[in-house]
């Protein structure tokens, strides 16, 4: 069974054997949360038309700082509900993988 990793260098910040796929972009069930206090909440906000609003998360973790990273949306239209509350991560800024 493939298993979908988001690592920043040696960090573990989400594992999952189950997840959704939107977009292209891996959905990390909130339970797949393996580094919670690495995830620091964002000011920053965006909206997606049918999907809704999203919420960003910083990364940190020692002296190093990604900002808006990650994002999720904690209230998404009817279409989305699918991907309530998972966490996808910028691939250009943390390392996705499925294997």
């Amino acid at each position: 069974m493939p298993t979908a990793t988001a690592k920043l260098g040696d960090l573990i910040i989400a594992q999952a054997d189950t997840w959704e796929t939107v977009e292209g972009n891996v959905y990390f069930p909130p339970s797949s949360i393996k580094e919670q206090d690495a995830l620091v909440k964002s000011y920053t906000k965006s909206f997606c038309p049918w999907k809704g609003d999203a919420e960003y998360y910083t990364i940190k973790h020692g002296d190093t700082v990604v900002p808006d990273a990650a994002w999720y949306y904690a209230t998404p239209y009817e279409k989305a509900t699918n991907i309530k509350d998972h966490i996808a991560f910028y691939k250009s800024k943390v390392a996705v993988t499925v294997e």
